[in-house]
């Protein structure tokens, strides 16, 4: 297998700043394989299992750490999620690039397991203003919920530098932020 085609590109940023529609942008311009992380929180409305997580309990997935199966896990807003090992192989072995949506924490945790491999493209706001704003809109979670957030998000911005790449998705801009995206990774896939 090449090198570029073991390129694992991942989008990341807080909750309610787009990283999904970006994805959703990227997948009807560039052919990827898509990694599907695993989580205990529940299923909201439109998902369901494998599309855009694969859902299990909190006790399974707590079995699954202790039997060394996760390449990383996190608790991200109170709830797990992780990357299987199983899941990242079985990419592995298509031969195409891979792309995976994960928080911070799973960005560290990539670029030491998959060095060189791993391109980091950190998705923000225009502000944590506008970032709240996208979150009520989106009526997922109470003002409570959305509030606790708050200290989360900021942590993502501590950690900016482990980023290859920052996109910021303006509000009322998004194909702006999907076409920056897709020029950055075809100029990985490129070079």
């Amino acid at each position: 297998m090449s090198k570029k085609q073991n390129k694992i590109f991942i989008i990341s940023g807080p909750s309610g700043v787009g990283e999904d529609v970006i994805i959703d942008g990227l997948k009807k311009k560039i052919k990827f394989n898509q990694l599907t992380t695993t989580v205990t929180r529940k299923m909201r409305v439109g998902e369901r299992q494998g599309k855009p997580y694969y859902f299990i309990t909190a006790k399974k997935f707590k079995t699954m750490i202790k039997n060394k199966e996760f390449v990383e896990w996190a608790i991200v807003y109170g709830d797990y999620r992780g990357c299987p090992k199983k899941e990242i192989k079985r990419l592995l072995k298509l031969n195409k690039p891979i792309l995976w949506k994960v928080d911070w924490q799973g960005v560290k945790t990539a670029k030491k397991t998959f060095p060189g491999q791993v391109v980091a493209i950190f998705i923000i706001p225009d502000s944590y203003q506008i970032l709240e704003k996208r979150l009520v809109k989106r009526g997922w979670d109470s003002i409570q919920t959305i509030k606790n957030r708050k200290k989360f998000t900021l942590e993502w911005f501590k950690h900016k530098s482990i980023y290859d790449y920052i996109v910021v998705n303006h509000q009322g801009k998004l194909r702006q932020a999907i076409n920056e995206t897709v020029t950055i990774i075809r100029e990985e896939l490129e070079g």
